[in-house]
């Protein structure tokens, strides 16, 4: 049995922060009715179409969900809503702000008549104070949050290439929720959770903000280097590939020096006798490092690291990854259904194999819509009615 059978989720959803939220708990085993509008559906549907036509966002993020068509202004839409709400454990939103709250489901609102209901609203940067209501996407909280600031080269700021301020918003509601079953089961009770994606990302930026405190410089910019340590980045070998590498303490510098780049003697040389010491003359160190891997082939300075037990890594592509032997050895990849056709779809790290992970197909557009509502005890002629006045 998995662990979260027998929980149903309601969720209106769109973009990522909700849905990778709520495909998470349809991994551990949860029912997830996903709610969109009619004709367009969740409009992370239409970002491209790069996975067999399909786009690559809502393949990532929605299997194992069931898609129900509604119009949520509708005036059958707050029955419907409320029929399904009496059979959920969890409802889960991202609407705009204050939109939820206008449809009558803000906790407060479905507490009295749902008491065992958990609603979790996830927004731009939580339900008060002077930001409330406005409009937030990944990038801007990348930026609001700092994060971009500390991003980039030297010369120019830059984003995270994936979506980590949605990411970090759609965890933090995922293990609120989870933290609200195990509270309910002791208190009979549901509660009201608000995850805010900037105080997500805020707590993310963990180390830069504190290396900053009490009004210290930031971390600088450094590309795909660590900005506060080194040698801790990105070095190119002799055959143009790139290796990535990074050391922790003076023993491991030391190694570094005697058994990777055969020069012992630096170890000891005061433009590099601490992390300090190697940070501000980094550019001096560099031209050390890229000199003696010049003659040598990635392989090779990989061969050389790993003997000499120094972190290291190469810097994959896309195409690399999804061949990464590391993932197919240990049986990573298994067949996701979609509308498109089945697609390679990566285990939920930490689930020890597919027999315990829920890895359903990516749902088309209202395709469980007619299921949901005769289940929910619509007969086929009010259902046919419904759609005919295109509210599903």
């Amino acid at each position: 049995m998995r662990p979260l059978e027998g929980i149903t989720v309601v969720t209106l959803e769109h973009a990522i922060a909700a849905p990778f939220c709520t495909r998470q708990l349809a991994d551990l085993g949860a029912r997830i009715v996903k709610v969109e509008r009619p004709g367009v559906g969740d409009f992370a549907r239409a970002y491209d179409g790069r996975v067999r036509g399909l786009a690559s966002h809502f393949v990532w993020s929605n299997r194992s969900k069931e898609s129900l068509t509604l119009d949520v202004k509708h005036p059958e839409a707050a029955a419907i809503l409320g029929k399904l709400l009496a059979r959920a454990d969890v409802l889960v939103q991202n609407l705009a702000p204050g939109a939820a709250a206008r449809l009558g489901l803000s906790y407060e609102a479905l507490a009295p008549k749902h008491p065992k209901l958990i609603v979790c609203d996830i927004s731009g940067y939580g339900a008060d104070g002077p930001y409330r209501d406005k409009k937030a996407y990944d990038l801007l909280i990348q930026s609001e949050s700092g994060f971009v600031s500390i991003t980039g080269s030297p010369d120019e700021p830059a984003k995270a290439g994936c979506s980590i301020a949605d990411i970090a918003a759609g965890m933090y509601a995922y293990t609120n929720i989870l933290a609200a079953l195990i509270e309910r089961g002791k208190t009979g009770r549901g509660k009201g959770i608000d995850v805010s994606m900037l105080e997500s990302m805020v707590e993310w930026m963990s180390y830069p903000l504190y290396y900053a405190f009490d009004g210290a410089e930031p971390p600088p910019r450094a590309g795909a280097a660590h900005a506060t340590i080194y040698p801790y980045g990105p070095f190119p070998a002799g055959d143009g590939k790139v290796v990535m590498l990074g050391l922790q303490n003076e023993r491991e510098w030391q190694v570094f020096c005697a058994k990777v780049l055969g020069k012992p003697e630096l170890a000891t040389d005061a433009r590099f006798a601490s992390n300090a010491k190697r940070t501000a003359s980094r550019d001096a160190l560099r031209k050390l490092i890229v000199a003696e891997f010049a003659g040598l082939s990635a392989e090779q300075v990989v061969a050389r690291l790993d003997e000499a037990q120094i972190a290291n890594a190469r810097v994959n592509s896309m195409a690399e990854v999804w061949e990464h032997p590391q993932l197919k050895a240990r049986h990573r990849w298994m067949q996701v259904e979609t509308p498109a056709g089945p697609i390679p779809a990566l285990l939920p790290p930490g689930v020890p194999d597919a027999s315990r992970a829920r890895m359903d197909a990516v749902p088309a557009l209202g395709q469980h819509t007619n299921a949901i509502l005769a289940e929910l005890g619509y007969a086929e002629s009010a259902i046919a009615r419904l759609a005919g006045e295109k509210a599903i």
